[in-house]
């Protein structure tokens, strides 16, 4: 698979090869600097998988950048990489056909595993702990409406305290060893959690968890984040 990156800070680009890699050792990382660049890369990309792409980058002009590329690349998800989450931004680009809008504040873990998801066919939209403006975060792909102010969906309202705080962790990409340390649990411990928490939500393994998770749009509570 080729993986078309496309943002005019050349630091990034290198910074993003290696969690790239974490979704297809082999995979090929093309460069782009701008959109001229991006549309000549992809042209040129007979395996092309999954382009990232920088909406503020020089060529762009807003949203006619996106939809550009999404014309030349009809078939290949285009995941919006930005500096910038504001409601506003997030919406018009999945309006446009983004498959997905990561923050360039989320960990290299997270971003991993926002990509699996929409390589799965999924789309992904950031939690609302990574927007400029909480308060104006959109809503997550299907997630549940909830019948009372603050209640947890279905089926994550089944977990205790201690294994959504292990569920969030899940998600940020962290392993037992280190999920146990933040936690100051043993490992051990943190295996026998998990194990009620595949249960509770329905999932056979860990990535599918994650899946779960993230596609229904499920969030820590406030007061776990906030710790």
């Amino acid at each position: 698979m080729q993986i078309l990156v496309a943002d005019d800070h050349k630091l990034v680009r290198d910074g993003l090869k290696p969690f790239l890699h974490e979704l297809d050792s082999s995979a090929e990382i093309l460069d782009a600097s701008n959109l001229s660049e991006a549309l000549a890369a992809a042209s040129n990309a007979p395996t092309l998988g999954l382009i990232l792409l920088d909406l503020m980058m020089p060529g762009m002009d807003g949203l006619k950048g996106l939809e550009s590329v999404r014309k030349q690349c009809p078939d290949v998800p285009v995941v919006i990489v930005s500096g910038f989450s504001t409601r506003d931004h997030v919406v018009a680009a999945v309006q446009a056909g983004a498959a997905g809008f990561i923050p360039k504040t989320v960990s290299g873990a997270a971003m991993v595993n926002a990509l699996r998801l929409v390589l799965s066919g999924e789309k992904y939209l950031p939690s609302s702990t990574f927007f400029e403006d909480p308060v104006q975060a959109p809503m997550m792909p299907r997630q549940p409406t909830p019948t009372r102010t603050g209640e947890i969906p279905a089926p994550f309202d089944k977990l205790s305290r201690r294994e959504s705080e292990i569920l969030a962790l899940l998600v940020e990409g962290r392993t037992n060893k280190e999920i146990a340390i933040v936690l100051e649990l043993q490992e051990i411990t943190i295996k026998v959690h998990l194990r009620n928490v595949y249960r509770k939500i329905g999932a056979a393994n860990r990535a599918q968890a994650v899946r779960i998770a993230m596609s229904s749009g499920w969030a820590a509570p406030l007061d776990l984040a906030s710790n």
